[in-house]
């Protein structure tokens, strides 16, 4: 497995400090996030997953804890608009570069509005993906959301 995505290299280049881990990726699990936490023996609330929306049509990245759900209306208030969708699949693919599974927020195709669970903000270092499927960048809130030039709203149920 390679540690060099698009992700890491632009990490590295904003300087913000972040490690790898790596896990062995299930492709039949069911809730990808909830694997990953497991199989690296950590707690799913600070393994985050990174969704891809549209918000009013438009896309956007939403990056909430692996053991929980978004709620699309708070998802539309957190970017001011008035609806909020998951995005196809497919499209997130295209959009973003990464293999659903292995969509990062950091090194996307083009960069789209982000919003992170505050809640998420709270934990001392936090995980997520790091561009392919079994690769995790661990590194504290406050940089993930100062490095993606994030908000943090309320996002879940």
């Amino acid at each position: 497995m390679s540690k060099t995505t698009p992700a890491t290299l632009a990490l590295s280049r904003s300087g913000v400090p972040f490690a790898l881990a790596t896990y062995d990726y299930d492709a039949g699990a069911e809730r990808v996030g909830l694997q990953a936490a497991e199989a690296m023996g950590v707690s799913p609330d600070i393994v985050l997953k990174t969704l891809m929306v549209e918000v009013d049509g438009k896309p956007a990245c939403v990056v909430v804890p692996s053991d929980q759900q978004v709620n699309m209306k708070k998802v539309a208030a957190a970017f001011g608009a008035k609806s909020a969708q998951m995005m196809k699949p497919a499209d997130a693919e295209r959009l973003t570069g990464y293999k659903v599974g292995g969509i990062s927020p950091f090194g996307q195709r083009k960069q789209v509005p982000t919003a992170v669970e505050e809640m998420a903000t709270l934990e001392d270092e936090v995980y997520l993906n790091g561009g392919q499927r079994g690769l995790q960048i661990r590194m504290r809130p406050d940089d993930l959301v100062r490095a993606l030039g994030a908000r943090a709203a309320d996002l879940i149920r």
